[in-house]
């Protein structure tokens, strides 16, 4: 397993990281899966056994199940060889202050994630999603607080857009207060458009990223092709769209072609298109079973070639290469999109 240092922090995880939203099965997640506490034990030892040291949750997952299976699965004994990151921001009750990131809500909602995960600290703590209701200089300041009293050691947001991430920066450095390390991010072959903000910013302010669904809610995976629709799709669950479904089989098929050539599966040469991406630090990897855990876990160890990836960027090429017109006209002289995508023109 490689680590890789997360942004200009000095925290090393590794380039997979255990998601965990099956855990649990409660409300809308049973459509992702039910995984519990038996079954968690073995996947957590799996990954940990691989070297795996990052175990990403949400006090939203399951509604708070997830992290109470974690907390339980982990039991004390192994604590010291992973790393936990939580978030907070959506919905968990029906009160006026169960959801969003004021001061009342993000505090309460961190210690009793800490509860549920049995321990006294968060490592890497994720704002869930923007709010648009709360000032985000109260947001900031209650992130401050957090990582003063101990509860949480590195803060990171997730689902911003580049100007979001930027103002919230802009903030954490004019008050001098506790700044982003990391965002988490949803990219894929299928879905590219953080390439035209979200990864320039991360490279040039030094944010780790992280990648939720980097196989695209299982699409990826080669498990399933034009006449095969994932089990998350036939239950209703909608995350991530699609928006080209042509385009995606494309992509479906050229995965499975490289996968063949090299003896391993679709899913672990997505994967390991994912981590050949600049400022990408790890990937969120779930599974139902302890077979897609190993698969994906492979993928950490796959080496593409050149004409691999060359294949995989032609075939994924977005529709829209530039968001602004003026960048085609400077994409060769500046740093942008053209820069992390190839073979493009």
């Amino acid at each position: 397993m490689e680590y890789r240092t997360l942004g200009r922090s000095g925290l090393k995880v590794s380039t997979l990281t255990m998601g965990t939203m099956t855990f649990g099965g409660a409300g809308a997640f049973s459509a992702v899966g039910k995984t519990d506490l038996k079954e968690a034990r073995r996947m957590i030892d799996l990954c940990i056994d691989a070297g795996i040291n990052v175990i990403d949750t949400a006090n939203v997952y399951s509604n708070g199940l997830s992290e109470e299976i974690i907390g339980e699965a982990l039991g004390g004994k192994r604590k010291d060889d992973v790393l936990i990151a939580s978030k907070a921001r959506m919905r968990i009750g029906k009160g006026p202050n169960d959801e969003g990131l004021s001061r009342y809500h993000l505090i309460r909602e961190c210690e009793r994630s800490l509860k549920r995960l049995r321990t006294d600290v968060i490592d890497i703590y994720f704002l869930h999603e923007w709010d648009g209701m709360t000032p985000l200089e109260e947001t900031i300041a209650a992130v401050d607080t957090l990582v003063t009293q101990g509860k949480v050691r590195y803060a990171g947001c997730s689902n911003y857009s580049g100007w979001q991430v930027m103002k919230a920066l802009g903030i954490s450095d004019r008050h001098n207060q506790s700044r982003f390390i990391t965002q988490q991010i949803h990219y894929t072959l299928e879905a590219r458009e953080a390439e035209y903000e979200l990864l320039p910013i991360s490279v040039d302010q030094g944010l780790g990223v992280l990648v939720w669904s980097p196989l695209a809610g299982g699409l990826l995976s080669g498990k399933y092709n034009r006449d095969s629709p994932t089990a998350r799709q036939l239950s209703g669950w909608s995350e991530p769209p699609i928006r080209d479904e042509d385009r995606l089989w494309r992509i479906v098929d050229v995965l499975a072609y490289i996968g063949k050539s090299h003896g391993v599966s679709a899913a672990q040469v997505a994967l390991a298109w994912l981590l050949g991406r600049p400022a990408v630090s790890s990937l969120v990897i779930g599974g139902r079973t302890e077979a897609q855990f190993k698969d994906n876990i492979a993928a950490a160890s796959l080496v593409l070639t050149d004409d691999d990836r060359k294949r995989l960027d032609a075939v994924s090429r977005p529709p829209v290469l530039y968001p602004y017109w003026h960048q085609q006209q400077t994409a060769k002289d500046r740093f942008g999109p053209a820069d992390l995508v190839l073979d493009r023109e």
